[in-house]
């Protein structure tokens, strides 16, 4: 059996995928950390609560390190594998009766 897809529609599925398999991924990471970091801690004074650059643990770990990667990983993508296809011929401009194109 053979696959009549156009390539245009199997490029654009798989980069759909992959952009949804970051999205999961840094979902999980995301809740995962922040609860495992934000939640069941003995109540702590603001004193003791652990920084990393001004934020607190769980949010460093769980909101800004996955933010940062993912900007990351999708320019990477973005440049690296994302590129224009060719959508066959341009069809010739018409005017349509008030002169706007069509």
């Amino acid at each position: 059996m053979s696959d009549n897809t156009d390539p245009v529609v199997r490029t654009g599925r798989r980069e759909a995928l992959i952009v949804v398999s970051i999205w999961l991924t840094a979902l999980t990471w995301s809740v995962t950390t922040s609860y495992r970091l934000g939640y069941n801690h003995p109540a702590e004074s603001p004193e003791e609560m652990k920084l990393i650059w001004g934020f607190p643990e769980w949010t460093f770990w769980g909101v800004a390190v996955p933010w940062v990667v993912c900007v990351i990983i999708s320019w990477i993508f973005g440049v690296m594998f994302v590129h224009d296809a060719h959508l066959g011929e341009e069809l010739p401009e018409e005017t349509d009766e008030l002169g706007l194109g069509g």
